[in-house]
């Protein structure tokens, strides 16, 4: 079972913890339980940043509650059980759902309802998940 020994990465402000991956503005960063966060990731929780149990981040992925470039702000909110492929974009003021799925290499730029397939540059739904799909991770941890 992937979650059977987790605990809670030790983090320090804008340092790079052990499992290499850092986090600016910790006060406003929310992670959930038994999270996997993949190395090299870059998370900005200047607006908050909230990460939800059971959420898996490739990685290589940058979540930003604030982009100097358009000046756009807002909290980022990752929803129980979604998936983030690697070297995803996930930019200020989005949620993802619920159980969805975000394609590698993807720029997400709008909210994502819960239980789909999204990707692209900007991401977008490409399809619902299939039942089989949706509490994959959850299950595992029962059996």
């Amino acid at each position: 079972m992937r979650f059977a020994d987790w605990k809670y990465p030790d983090m320090e402000e804008g340092k790079v913890n052990p499992y290499n991956w850092v986090v600016q503005h910790l006060k406003n960063f929310k992670l959930g339980f038994k999270t996997d966060i993949g190395a090299f990731t870059y998370i900005n929780a200047r607006n908050g940043v909230t990460v939800g149990d059971y959420v898996q981040i490739g990685s290589h992925c940058s979540l930003y509650s604030v982009s100097t470039i358009d000046n756009k702000e807002g909290p980022v909110r990752l929803e129980r059980n979604c998936r983030i492929g690697s070297h995803s974009v996930i930019m200020p003021g989005v949620t993802i759902g619920k159980n969805s799925r975000i394609g590698a290499f993807s720029f997400v730029t709008t909210d994502i309802p819960e239980n789909v397939v999204a990707f692209g540059i900007p991401a977008r739904v490409i399809r619902p998940l299939l039942a089989e799909e949706i509490g994959s991770v959850i299950e595992e941890e029962s059996t």
